[in-house]
């Protein structure tokens, strides 16, 4: 028997939730996947103000109609809208009188579709509801006169182009291009108006950018504002608004609307007791129906990632895939219960892929925001492909993974190069190796379905490249610097080797190869001690600030993507009742019918998909794979409804968390008929034939599914690669001399040679007494390993360097003598070269051993203002003799480092004289308190100093 609803669904959906902490939610109207989110703005900037909404705020600017649902990065909030009873243009957020206006959530409501505030300061009701590409306002002011609505386009991001158009007394029109995390987003405006404007002028000046419009309505009717959008042209945003609106009235829209989103929503239908996990539910599900976001007008127009205009009306085109998030969860969600849009996604990356020439990261509005890591297009369209979704052109989209996997940026020069991707050459380099070697992955899989040997084959291979990050000493994926492994190392520290992450929760990211990373790590007793103590260490980390990492439990970090798979890897050792566990304190400890009820970013769906799938009882942790791996179903009835015209409900039974057994009855007869199962996973093909799975639970683990036969398996079988060897022990950068020992993860004959010499075979630690560099590979049963050169700098040994400061150790460049150790940085502050000191001066002495004559001397500062890095105000140079006194005194003036967001290098040279002297001082002073302009300033920022090498000539 399926499982049924009391009352509408979307009577569940509470959009309040993940407004509140980091979720990053807004609570306004859309529709599925629509173009327009129509929502209530309370907050201009800041980083919990992505969504331009939060619920702590009680002042709302007005009513704007683009949002990002749950990013961590602003953008939208286009053509302000808020009805007032003053001509008054400013929008009072400096203090000084306003459009603004205070507000209670005792008086707001929002359901799918729908949202509604009472105005506190100027006694209006507002409602708002929407259609796909178009929505309406509704304001019942409190008396006819001094009705206003003030039109806004400078309203939050930087307003390129605008365009106010008044075309006669009930219509107004124009446009809105603004840069911000979309560098060049256009979109065109079309308005309507119930009541006559009194105030219409088409010679407006074509400088104005806000307008206070004031309507005629002596009876004091509800003032409707109806509006499309496009970003093609007006003639679309008309259009648009035509077709999805025209002649209806506010309610007959709201409820299209609620109609459309029960549809959607009854896609699964959730039964259980407990009122609040079936809200948490279906508000969960509803927001992993926010985004993508369509991008295409009713007639087939859209703008491309050239931001020209196309047309097709073979399939809807979207924008905002947040990719990175997405590829774990949403969009394997999207395989079962919305097919059709999974083609319609599809057929938009090959589009993309042909307008801008690469499939997308993280597009908006048309731009590459650059934003994220991977290219993860290519899972999503191998996971449908797998599972028999394929109406899109699925040669070229194999073109189009390839293409993505075969660049030079990004680090993927240095990746294809080498099977990793040095520290020192790229940011996030652990991260970026692991991801890319699991999107390698499933290309492979997608060549193996398309009899694409030698592509197979090539790409299977580099999907075992995760192995050449795992240090056998620590356990753990590191950063290779410079061949050596990045120290001093820290689990617990977030730094520049891992994206949004520190260490633990990057350390069991290998997806693809589960059997093999188990391996690596001397099996399964350690792979499953290593789970124990992710979940049990302590929660907290060290090194950057990262506000993306919040969920914490030990250093599982459920607020942020990495982690997302870690609780089902237990089925994979035999140990499904700790999955069990670990799930359900997630499910009902992390999410909550509440404001703050998202632990963290809420990040186009990501977050929701993973409570979506896992409260139902089963989780993709290796899409491509078309497996998912089987938790507990938190509700005690389920029923989901595929397009193919099937369904299937999940039952419970029983009391507790652990699963004792479970039963599959592909009839749902519930007669006899049922097969037991024990595996811990169950096959796409299986789930999408429908039938009815029974869960057997208890209140204790039991043994269901731990023998080795019911263990789900991922492993790349052939094709074994050779990990390069690394420098085990030895410096880089030495006084006098160093002895190098190489080591390598897998067994393997080492060979090597320093410069001007032959290859030879590596028996004992190599003595290196002079700069040069060595060349390394290692092989194994005739396969070679990629070939890794690594440079050798020697210093002057006499010289010594005191630091009368404490850098921070995620940026200490190798340690106390790395400035004066010969090796520069590059103009990414983030490759492990540059010494970071931050509240505090750079203030060194440099001892020279003896009394020298000096020339001239060298040092290299780095901006980079995005990242809180500047300039220097002044620096200063003190030359002394043997007993310390000051012989020479020098300043320099350093350049500002500006508003400018970019990376750049100031070398300060000095020419010195023929100065005796011993020591040198060296201060400079940190420019402090970051300026009102900065990001950082309204959190009481202060400058970072990034100094490199000092040169002495």
């Amino acid at each position: 028997m399926e499982a049924k609803a009391d009352r509408p669904l979307t009577e569940y959906v509470n959009p309040f939730i993940g407004t509140g902490g980091h979720g990053h939610t807004y609570p306004g109207a859309s529709m599925p996947f629509g173009m327009m989110q129509l929502s209530p703005d309370t907050r201009l900037e800041g980083w919990d103000g992505c969504s331009g909404y939060h619920y702590s705020d009680d002042v709302i600017y007005g009513f704007s109609h683009t949002h990002l649902s749950g990013t961590g990065v602003s953008d939208y909030g286009d053509v302000l809208l808020m009805p007032t009873n003053k001509a008054i243009l400013n929008n009072g957020a400096d203090g000084e009188a306003g459009y603004s206006s205070s507000f209670s959530h005792d008086n707001e409501t929002a359901s799918p579709g729908y949202y509604s505030v009472h105005l506190e300061d100027t006694d209006i009701d507002v409602e708002l509801t929407v259609s796909k590409r178009s929505g309406m306002h509704k304001y019942q002011f409190p008396d006819s006169l001094n009705q206003f609505v003030i039109l806004d386009l400078e309203h939050r991001d930087k307003l390129l182009e605008h365009q106010i158009k008044i075309e006669s007394a009930n219509e107004i029109s124009g446009k809105r291009f603004s840069s911000a995390w979309a560098s060049k987003q256009m979109l065109y405006y079309a308005i309507s108006t119930s009541h006559p404007i009194k105030n219409w002028d088409k010679k407006m000046d074509s400088t104005v950018t806000k307008k206070a419009i004031e309507f005629d309505n002596p009876n004091n009717e509800s003032v409707v504002i109806k509006i499309g959008i496009s970003a093609v042209d007006v003639a679309g945003a008309r259009k648009n608004l035509e077709e999805e609106i025209g002649s209806k009235s506010f309610e007959e829209v709201r409820k299209e609307a609620n109609a459309v989103w029960e549809k959607e929503l009854s896609k699964i239908v959730v039964e259980d007791d407990d009122e609040d996990k079936v809200i948490t539910f279906y508000t969960a599900l509803y927001h992993t129906m926010l985004a993508p976001n369509l991008y295409q007008d009713v007639d087939g127009r859209y703008r491309g990632m050239d931001l020209k205009i196309h047309q097709t009306t073979d399939f809807d085109y979207y924008t905002v895939f947040s990719l990175w998030d997405t590829y774990r969860a949403a969009h394997p969600l999207y395989t079962i219960i919305d097919q059709k849009r999974t083609n319609d996604f599809i057929n938009t990356f090959t589009a993309k892929y042909d307008e801008g020439g690469i499939l997308p990261i993280w597009d908006l509005s048309g731009n590459y925001t650059g934003c994220m890591i991977g290219y993860h297009a290519v899972p999503i369209i191998a996971d449908a492909y797998l599972k028999g979704i394929d109406g899109y052109n699925v040669e070229k989209a194999f073109e189009a993974m390839k293409h993505s996997a075969m660049q030079d940026k990004l680090g993927l020069e240095s990746y294809k190069k080498y099977g990793f991707i040095p520290v020192e050459e790229e940011s996030e380099s652990v991260s970026k190796t692991l991801e890319y070697a699991y999107d390698d992955w499933t290309i492979a899989q997608m060549a193996k379905k398309l009899d694409k040997t030698e592509d197979h084959d090539e790409f299977i291979k580099r999907a075992q490249n995760y192995k050449n990050l795992y240090n056998p000493e620590t356990g753990f994926f590191q950063g290779r610097f410079r061949n050596t492994w990045f120290s001093p190392f820290d689990p617990f520290e977030v730094n520049f080797n891992y994206t949004e992450a520190n260490a633990w929760q990057y350390s069991l990211y290998a997806p693809q190869d589960i059997s093999g990373h188990i391996k690596l790590m001397g099996g399964k007793e350690n792979y499953e001690k290593h789970l124990d103590q992710l979940f049990t260490a302590e929660a907290e980390t060290s090194g950057r600030d990262q506000a993306d990492i919040t969920g914490l439990i030990g250093q599982y970090a459920h607020g942020n993507e990495p982690s997302h798979h870690m609780a089902y890897l237990y089925n994979f050792v035999g140990k499904p009742h700790k999955t069990q566990e670990r799930v359900h304190e997630i499910l009902t400890t992390l999410y909550a019918n509440a404001p703050d009820g998202i632990s963290g970013n809420e990040d186009c769906g990501q977050m929701s998909a993973w409570y979506v799938l896992s409260s139902l009882g089963f989780y993709p942790v290796t899409p491509a794979s078309n497996e998912y791996i089987i938790g507990a179903p938190l509700f005690k009835k389920a029923t989901l409804h595929f397009e193919n015209g099937k369904s299937l409900t999940i039952k419970k039974e029983g009391e507790g968390i652990y699963v004792q057994g479970m039963s599959i009855d592909r009839e749902r007869t519930n007669n006899g008929n049922k097969r037991p199962n024990n595996n811990t996973f169950v096959s796409h093909e299986e789930l999408m034939a429908g039938g009815q799975w029974i869960f057997e639970m208890k209140t204790t683990p039991s043994l269901w599914g731990s023998a080795i036969q019911y263990r789900p398996t991922t492993q790349i079988v052939g094709h074994d690669i050779v990990t390069p060897p690394f420098i085990e022990t030895g410096a880089i950068s030495f006084p006098t001399t160093t002895e190098v020992a190489l080591g390598t993860i897998s067994n393997s004959e080492i060979f090597y040679r320093l410069k001007g010499q032959k290859y030879q075979k590596y028996r004992e630690p190599i003595s290196i007494n002079e700069s040069t560099f060595m060349e390394t590979y290692a092989v194994a049963e005739g396969v070679h390993s990629d070939t890794i050169q690594t440079q050798f700098y020697k210093y002057d040994a006499n010289r010594s360097i005191t630091l009368n400061y404490e850098y921070a150790n995620e940026y200490s460049a190798g340690g106390k003598d790395a400035l004066i150790n010969g090796i520069e940085g590059t103009r990414d502050f983030r490759s492990g070269a540059w010494q970071g000191i931050k509240n505090q001066d750079l203030d060194v002495v440099i001892d020279l051993g003896s009394t020298k004559s000096i020339q001239e001397m060298k040092i290299n500062f780095l901006k980079d203002q995005r990242s809180w890095i500047f300039y220097p105000t002044d620096l200063e140079i003190e030359l002394l003799d043997e007993n310390k006194r000051a012989i020479k005194q020098l300043s320099r003036n350093i350049p500002a480092t500006g508003k400018e967001e970019v990376s750049e290098i100031h070398t300060v040279s000095l020419e010195i004289g023929n100065t005796e002297a011993r020591y040198i001082k060296v201060i400079a002073t940190n420019y402090g308190a970051l300026p009102e302009w900065h990001l950082g300033y309204p959190m009481n920022g202060t400058a970072w100093i990034f100094v490199d090498e000092i040169s002495i000539q």
